[in-house]
């Protein structure tokens, strides 16, 4: 069960206007799951997005990235569950482009208008049969209110539906953004398996629109991580469809700080939902890397803390074995880090101990101290580098018996 999250209700998720969303159950891997969904977007939308640095990147993620890169108005996504469409080489390209015009050719827009994601089985064909022979329903289900099953059609081994929707009041106007995203293992920053879609009625020009993206990746899914696998198929886009009535073209815009921050928080929390379930996760963890000379040092000792199987087994067992943190902090790769600087808390709920300082265990640390806080099912490690003013933030899981299980058995 994932770590203090529940999907939230289907009339919690706000409709964006131009924006519609269909599902359909194409047995592209299973029969009786949802697992094809459509995005359809009316014209006058800008979209952006980023994508996995994986060498090895998806040929749908190949297809999205010339299409954004040419600047195409993109009028329709199309998302398929329980086959990746990586490691297919040319014959995969191939299936992705005829993905897209089958979408093209039932809603009457360019192929080249339409982006196509995949995820699940890496080094195996796309049914593309099955696929193309699903999007009839999915065109048949097109909604403006169908977020909460959307979520529900791009899962894989994630246990629940991630979604979220925010409204703020600019220039008068409402404005609504909704996403959704799913993931649970393979997850690592730069992207961490994940999709991510948020949507927003704010009208957004492209330049700002691309920033935007990057800055929200880099704030959300890049400060993830699971188990430090990076897919081959991470994809982040966001949709603005101009229809709320404001419209922002700088950042200097009145009004756009706010939607700005709305946008993020909807995708802070996109992100941490996936880390609450990750695969067989008890716990959830906040890395919090404070007093570094930059954010990128803050984020080296994050993720060291984060990605180490170490550290996240003892928080696993409540085992307050915490010399493994101090372990990970030093191989981070900050090659002038004083140790002795370095000051490191474990706090939870309002509790918090000092366990670490002038280059070794706090006087006053007690093994029973830190053990109680371990026991919390949301933990926050907090690192004073002593060397500036920088922080960051990383967000983790545990590592259990389960994580094992489902991923032995992932293709069962």
């Amino acid at each position: 069960m994932p770590v203090n999250y529940a999907t939230p209700a289907a009339h919690h998720l706000l409709p964006v206007a131009g924006i519609r969303l269909g599902v359909a159950e194409a047995g592209i891997r299973k029969k009786d799951r949802r697992d094809l969904c459509l995005f359809v977007l009316d014209p006058g939308c800008t979209v952006a997005g980023v994508f996995t640095q994986n060498r090895f990147c998806a040929a749908p993620v190949q297809l999205c990235q010339q299409r954004l890169a040419a600047g195409n108005e993109i009028r329709a996504l199309v998302i398929n569950t329980g086959n990746a469409n990586a490691g297919t080489g040319e014959p995969g390209r191939r299936l992705a482009a005829a993905t897209c015009v089958a979408v093209a050719d039932l809603l009457g827009v360019a192929p080249a208008s339409v982006l196509p994601f995949s995820t699940g089985v890496i080094l195996e064909p796309l049914p593309v049969e099955r696929l193309i022979a699903g999007l009839p329903a999915a065109q048949a289900d097109l909604k403006l209110d169908n977020w909460h099953a959307a979520a529900h059609a791009i899962m894989t081994t994630d246990t629940v539906a991630k979604a979220a929707s925010r409204q703020v009041t600019v220039q008068g106007k409402v404005i609504t953004i909704s996403g959704i995203s799913k993931g649970a293992g393979m997850i690592k920053p730069n992207m961490a398996t994940m999709l991510g879609f948020l949507a927003t009625d704010a009208g957004i020009a492209r330049p700002l629109l691309e920033k935007l993206v990057k800055e929200t990746a880099d704030e959300s899914f890049n400060c993830i991580t699971v188990d430090g696998d990076m897919s081959t198929n991470d994809s982040f886009v966001m949709l603005a469809s101009g229809q709320s009535g404001a419209h922002f073209a700088s950042e200097a815009d009145a009004g756009w700080a706010e939607v700005k921050a709305a946008i993020m928080a909807v995708a802070v929390e996109l992100a941490q939902a996936i880390v609450r379930d990750g695969e067989g996760a008890t716990k959830f963890i906040s890395v919090l890397v404070e007093g570094g000379k930059d954010v990128a040092e803050c984020r080296l000792v994050g993720y060291a803390i984060g990605h180490s199987p170490l550290v996240k087994t003892a928080f696993y067992a409540s085992d307050p074995n915490l010399g493994r943190i101090l372990a990970a902090v030093g191989y981070a790769g900050i090659a002038d880090l004083d140790v002795d600087g370095v000051r490191v808390w474990l706090e939870s709920e309002g509790d918090s101990v000092l366990v670490a300082e002038q280059g070794g265990r706090a006087v006053a640390y007690q093994e029973a101290d830190g053990a109680r806080i371990m026991q919390s099912p949301e933990i926050t490690v907090r690192v004073d580098l002593g060397r500036g003013t920088a922080t960051a933030r990383v967000y983790t899981c545990d590592f259990s018996y389960d994580y094992v299980k489902i991923n032995a058995d992932y293709r069962s």
